[in-house]
């Protein structure tokens, strides 16, 4: 996918980018190829693959809903997928990078200060102690290739505000993984509202982003620690 072609989809689908937002992306572009040299971010750093496979599939389960002016958590952050796309694309959306790993935290901190984004912030922390410590604090959450959904649905369980949404990220497994979290959700005060499938221009592989409502308040004893959590799922 070719940047005019990125900047063409977004705007059929009602998101029309402005000069400096183009230029953000681009920035965005050149910080992933130059940091991956010396750091494992991406195994995709050709241009049109990352508009493709990263910018507009970071995007695609926004497209046509209503982004403004909510509060975001990007749980495992990473190289700042899903969570940089969209802060660059929606600047009323208030979004928090949550990383556990410090290299990567500096990666986004550069990133943040390089394309001046002033609705993000970078937390270098565990998700499951920083969930604990900001209950019902976001809107949103979401997480892109962290872990499987019962798992992630935990993690992050608490921080979610009672009405928002965990938006689970998935390749074409996720009907498999929808039926493996049945026990979390419901422990977890959870319901999958829509799983919202799509394809990237180039490919036929399915993409599923997964729209679950945080029905209730969730029992302040989750999460659990890490090892209960791996190693005895919901």
């Amino acid at each position: 996918m070719k940047k005019e072609e990125f900047i063409s989809l977004l705007s059929q689908n009602n998101v029309v980018l402005s000069e400096k937002q183009i230029s953000q992306f681009e920035k965005y572009l050149h910080l992933l190829q130059e940091y991956n040299k010396v750091m494992n971010l991406t195994g995709i750093t050709e241009e049109e693959e990352v508009y493709e496979k990263h910018f507009y599939d970071s995007l695609l389960f926004s497209l046509n809903e209503n982004m403004n002016n909510l509060s975001l958590i990007d749980v495992g952050s990473g190289a700042g997928f899903p969570g940089v796309p969209l802060a660059i694309a929606y600047p009323s959306l208030k979004v928090t990078l949550l990383e556990p790993l410090m290299k990567r935290c500096v990666f986004l901190g550069v990133v943040k200060d390089e394309l001046e984004l002033d609705n993000v912030e970078v937390v270098c922390q565990r998700a499951e102690d920083y969930s604990k410590e900001n209950v019902e604090r976001f809107d949103i959450a979401t997480a892109r290739a962290v872990s499987k959904l019962n798992i992630l649905l935990e993690i992050s369980s608490q921080m979610i505000k009672v009405g928002g949404y965990f938006i689970a990220l998935k390749g074409r497994i996720a009907e498999e993984e929808i039926r493996q979290a049945s026990k979390a959700l419901n422990i977890l005060n959870f319901k999958i509202e829509k799983n919202k499938e799509d394809s990237l221009p180039s490919e036929e592989d399915k993409r599923a982003n997964i729209f679950i409502k945080k029905m209730g308040k969730t029992n302040l004893k989750y999460p659990r620690n890490y090892s209960q959590i791996k190693n005895r799922p919901l």
